[in-house]
């Protein structure tokens, strides 16, 4: 029999770590109702996460769990019909629920290759299928319409892939002790560790603002590449006020400030830094060409077709949605590890964002329309994925509408 999950984790820090999601990644408010995904592995958290908020005031909390062996079953034993359907009904039901104020929580733990050995074709009409079906839920997160977050849980066959050497147990261990760390929990008062820490992201995202950059053009090894910024774009950074009013913390953990590009400004040529794992397959030495802000090469030393498929989900597939700025010095980028998630591997490297834009990354976002974000330069897809293009050998400049340049980031640091 496999030991239990949670005999390798200690019940004190998954406590401090839903006290922190619930108030500082939700800030949930009294009398506000929570939607949380998570795998059902990660039922311990979610259980203190449900203390949590119940005692801050939660009308009520709905959990939605996923399970792995549920999900290989499919691919293994469902007819092809299969792989072109998603639960419609029950995304539909989300964004009904986030219309009415309900705040949104997602807990990450599943093996990041659970699906590397399975047809890649059913991988991607099936990926395609809960896109399009997910939309009208995803649309109320990424115009942040609401409060919501996302954090981690050490699942099993995640640490094997982050810790292949170890046992089962010691590397789930080592990988909880790495989300915990990153993840800003273990100091005398995490909440208030967490307020300091946005506060130093505020002062960036206010510098960066203050500037108003045209531009951002990114150098180093097999990178030259210039990122045009959207009309009215603003940058964001640690807490941020969702339309509904509540200041959240939409990733623990977090270590970016970030924005809107142009979708039709961007043009060069860009190497990622860091592998990509997505959709259960693992997309290494990612090279691509822009030419006015849409992507006409794109190449992969491993994992091409799916590289391919992702850019060609939809038009805005091959335009950018978001571009982030990393230091080099980043806790996560320090610890040296490949943790196979984005949201972990985001905040080790500066990174852009194929797909959908943030509404929230325009001056006076809340209030422009769909149309009007177009004309601003915002993209549209119903993809977003982010990759990693910063390193310590990666200079980046922002160049002012009158084509002056100041430098931003030198070597990976801020300058």
């Amino acid at each position: 029999m496999a030991p239990s999950t949670s005999n390798a984790l200690d019940p004190k820090r998954i406590d401090r770590l839903a006290r922190v999601a619930v108030q500082v990644g939700l800030n949930l408010q009294p009398g506000q109702d929570l939607v949380l995904t998570a795998p059902i592995a990660a039922a311990p958290l979610v259980r203190r996460i449900a203390h949590h908020a119940y005692k801050a005031g939660a009308g009520l909390v709905t959990p939605i769990f996923s399970d792995e062996a549920v999900t290989l079953a499919r691919y293994r034993s469902a007819r092809k019909p299969s792989f072109d359907r998603a639960p419609d009904w029950l995304y539909r039901g989300m964004a009904e629920a986030y219309g009415n104020n309900a705040a949104r929580m997602a807990i990450v733990g599943d093996n990041p290759m659970l699906l590397s050995e399975q047809d890649p074709e059913k991988v991607a009409r099936a990926s395609r299928a809960n896109a399009i079906a997910y939309r009208p839920a995803l649309e109320k997160i990424s115009n942040f319409d609401i409060n919501w977050t996302l954090l981690a849980w050490p699942g099993q066959p995640w640490a094997r892939q982050v810790f292949p050497d170890l046992p089962a147990r010691e590397a789930q261990a080592k990988l909880a002790d790495a989300i915990f760390a990153a993840s800003r929990i273990d100091g005398d008062d995490p909440v208030a560790d967490w307020a300091a820490h946005s506060a130093r992201l505020a002062e960036r995202s206010a510098w960066l603002n203050g500037q108003r950059f045209a531009a951002l053009h990114f150098t180093g090894p097999g990178t030259d590449l210039t990122v045009g910024l959207a009309d009215g774009h603003e940058w964001h950074g640690g807490a941020s006020t969702a339309k509904n009013g509540i200041s959240c913390n939409p990733n623990i953990p977090t270590e970016e400030v970030f924005t809107t590009p142009h979708a039709l400004r961007v043009t060069g040529h860009v190497a990622a830094t860091k592998p990509l794992s997505h959709q259960g397959s693992l997309i290494d030495g990612i090279r691509v060409r822009f030419e006015e802000g849409r992507i006409t090469e794109a190449h992969a030393t491993k994992g091409q077709d799916v590289l391919q498929k992702l850019i060609d989900s939809d038009e805005g597939a091959r335009r950018l949605g978001e571009v982030a700025l990393v230091p080099h010095s980043s806790p996560i980028s320090q610890s040296g590890l490949l943790f196979y998630n984005t949201l972990f591997d985001e905040n080790a490297a500066s990174h852009i964002a194929l797909g959908q834009c943030y509404s929230k990354c325009f001056v006076n976002g809340a209030t422009l329309t769909p149309d009007q974000i177009t004309a601003q330069g915002g993209n549209s897809s119903i993809i977003h994925v982010d990759w990693m293009i910063g390193s310590g050998q990666v200079d980046i400049d922002g160049i002012g509408a009158d084509g002056s340049r100041t430098p931003v980031m030198r070597k990976g640091e801020w300058a």
